[in-house]
């Protein structure tokens, strides 16, 4: 079954735009953080620190659904979307209280930060993401 990753996010005030509404490009940096915790918090749980040594993004693509104002913490869903040998892909979904505003999508590309280069995942760390990778939609 596949599982999903569960992170809360502080909205700061740092983050609003002049109509006090999260800033649209502040969203990346709240979908960021959901992705740092999994994988630096989460995968070094379970004994995985390669990643630590380099993901480098791709692409990104964001839908905003509803404006989310200062206040309580977002929720973030995340889960891999598409999972390749040199690289994969993490969905997410940004819930402002129970309701539903945004979607984004991020490509990852493992890196060697030392050397200068993208590699393939390994073993481990796609042993790590296989459990979140969830099929889109028919």
């Amino acid at each position: 079954m596949t599982k999903r990753f569960l992170h809360s996010v502080a909205v700061r005030w740092s983050d609003m735009d002049a109509y006090g509404h999260v800033n649209n490009a502040r969203f990346l940096t709240l979908y960021e953080e959901a992705r740092v915790a999994m994988f630096f918090v989460a995968a070094r749980a379970q004994g995985l620190t390669s990643f630590e040594e380099g993901i480098v993004i791709a692409r990104q693509e964001i839908d905003y659904l509803r404006p989310v104002d200062y206040g309580d913490p977002v929720r973030i869903e995340s889960w891999i979307s598409e999972l390749r040998k040199g690289s994969f892909a993490v969905s997410y979904e940004l819930f402002d209280g129970d309701v539903l505003a945004s979607r984004a999508r991020s490509v990852c590309v493992p890196y060697n930060l030392a050397e200068g280069f993208a590699r393939r995942l390994t073993a481990e760390e796609h042993a790590f993401l296989e459990p979140y990778l969830e099929a889109a939609p028919a």
